[in-house]
């Protein structure tokens, strides 16, 4: 049977629907899973049910996130933000962490896996970090890979792609900062910036801070193989 996985949602600042880009779905589907949109849950018993019930969770890309969940207050750089959804997302990751099931977090997913595991991040990182960066938010099309991330050897995400190095897409302002005890980094751009973090004591964790999900179809590009992989782990 396929796997059951879990997909978060965004909703728009009047709370009138849930959202999810399609090409989320699809990667899914191309993977081999089936693909189910999780609702906004806070209640432990419902959380508990959920993350029971489905085999692996996939935690989407959106707006910023509330940096009082790691002790700050907000910078002028911050965007909008949804405190249901990070509310809500941190405690579904919370529970497959303590489930020990697999996560793959993409963009702002990466982030609040980090957060959930007692990280921290960059609330703007062009105003907070001190050496000149890439351009993070490309201007070009969605399905475009702008610059390299470097893959650290022996990681999860090392053999999944089978690369030292290749290239990705990038539409962020905001980026994990410091990784926590039981984490590590598994990529980052050449400039300083994570591009990718994991566990270390779970099966499959895995946080990329770009959008393979635009990328499977392209030639070479280990994106598919990344989702592949997430499947095999979560059957």
């Amino acid at each position: 049977m396929k796997p059951i996985i879990g997909v978060t949602a965004s909703m728009e600042t009047d709370k009138a629907y849930y959202s999810v880009a399609n090409r989320n779905v699809k990667a899914i589907l191309a993977a081999g899973g089936i693909p189910i949109i999780v609702p906004y849950l806070i209640d432990d018993h419902e959380v508990n049910q959920m993350t029971d019930r489905i085999d692996g969770l996939y935690v989407t890309g959106g707006y910023d996130i509330d940096p009082v969940i790691f002790g700050e207050e907000p910078h002028p750089k911050l965007g909008t933000i949804i405190p249901e959804r990070d509310m809500a997302e941190l405690s579904l990751v919370s529970s497959m962490l303590e489930k020990r099931k697999p996560i793959l977090g993409v963009c702002r997913g990466s982030q609040i896996l980090n957060i959930a595991a007692g990280g921290d991040m960059y609330q703007d990182i062009y105003s907070q970090m001190d050496n000149e960066l890439l351009q993070h938010s490309q201007k070009a099309p969605f399905d475009y890979c702008s610059h390299f991330v470097e893959v650290a050897e022996g990681t999860l995400l090392h053999r999944l792609a089978g690369k030292n190095k290749f290239r990705i897409n990038s539409f962020h302002h905001q980026a994990n900062r410091v990784v926590p005890e039981g984490f590590q980094i598994s990529g980052k751009a050449s400039d300083g910036v994570i591009e990718a973090i994991e566990s270390k004591t779970h099966p499959f964790v895995l946080g990329l801070q770009w959008h393979p999900e635009a990328l499977i179809h392209a030639r070479e590009d280990p994106s598919l193989k990344i989702y592949q992989g997430f499947m095999e782990a979560c059957k």
